[in-house]
């Protein structure tokens, strides 16, 4: 049966970790790309079978009450300190319609997953190599019908995973932020949920809110609490114990505190240069925390004094980050 341009759809296939590496070139327009989908064609996308099950892997997915709180620089720093331990991370960019991941990452894909809901290409055809061996599923930018999926299709790519989870270890999800159905949906469908938030009374306050939400809904797991862009290790535990406070008193609902990470210059450089902090800047103190949160996602607990951290770096506070770095 022929196939309509832009049926919305999502192309999967029985064989499982076959993945592609493309050519990295500038990301282009497409022919029929960005076309709105016939009502017909809508109408029809209810009757098309998803893929029989989700992915067995662990899934983790990172989200905020608001945006620019600096999930996404959380979540690939965090792929690249899991895989630095021998874990093998897939990180799916799930802020569909404002894909970001693939910008911070330094790599441009040749497809994406407007192309593989709105074309004719199967997921494991859009994966992508990224630094230190992690692997990218990366999204699109300024595409309505992906920012607005609605929670079907939302199904049908969590499903889609599936086929590409054979050499992988851990899923992360960088999950849209807000309160909207699609960031809940993919929140909803993670084994573990972090909840990134600053010092600011306005990201704490909406991370709180964030947290309202997902607690309404069935879990798997508590949402964890990430303080991202503290001046100090002590501003960011009053910033967790406010919305603990919170979230005990009206949810009656413990929140776990999964740490923080400092307020670096390093960060934004980083981003300028479309480069990893942890790659660009290892001794960083964001570098460090990064660090610490992947001990805690590894199940390693806390480090003792003077034990080092993941990886071959110590643990390092900005007083002791060497000369020259």
């Amino acid at each position: 049966m022929p196939r309509e341009p832009g049926d919305l759809r999502l192309m999967t296939s029985t064989k499982t970790g076959v993945v592609s590496k493309r050519r990295v070139r500038e990301r282009g327009a497409k022919g029929g790309r960005g076309q709105k989908t016939s009502r017909a064609t809508l109408a029809r996308r209810h009757t098309e079978a998803p893929p029989e099950s989700r992915p067995r892997r662990k899934v983790i997915a990172v989200t905020s009450g608001k945006g620019g709180v600096g999930k996404t620089n959380i979540v690939t720093n965090l792929a690249i300190a899991l895989a630095r331990q021998g874990t093998r991370v897939l990180v799916l960019d799930g802020d569909l319609g404002l894909a970001n991941v693939d910008l911070l990452l330094g790599i441009s894909p040749q497809y994406d997953l407007q192309d593989a809901i709105l074309g004719d290409r199967r997921i494991e055809d859009i994966v992508l190599e990224g630094p230190e061996g992690i692997r990218v599923v990366p999204a699109s930018s300024g595409v309505e019908e992906l920012a607005n999926l609605d929670e079907y299709r939302t199904e049908c790519l969590l499903r889609s995973l599936a086929s590409v989870e054979a050499d992988t270890d851990l899923i992360l999800i960088d999950a849209p932020s807000g309160i909207g159905s699609h960031a809940v949906s993919l929140s909803q469908a993670a084994d573990e949920i972090i909840v990134v938030t600053t010092p600011e009374p306005t990201a704490f306050s909406d991370a709180y809110a964030m947290i309202k939400v997902l607690s309404q809904r069935p879990l798997r797991c508590t949402p964890a609490l990430l303080v991202n862009q503290a001046n100090s290790e002590n501003e960011a535990s009053e910033v967790a114990r406010r919305v603990q406070s919170v979230a005990k008193r009206f949810l009656n609902l413990e929140v776990p505190y999964w740490g923080f990470v400092l307020a670096d210059e390093s960060v934004p450089k980083s981003v300028i240069r479309q480069e990893p902090f942890l790659t660009t800047y290892p001794y960083s103190p964001a570098s460090s925390c990064i660090l610490r949160l992947a001990r805690r996602v590894l199940g390693q607990g806390p480090e003792k004094k003077g034990d080092p951290g993941p990886g071959p770096y110590r643990l390092v506070t900005p007083d002791t980050i060497p000369e020259g770095v």
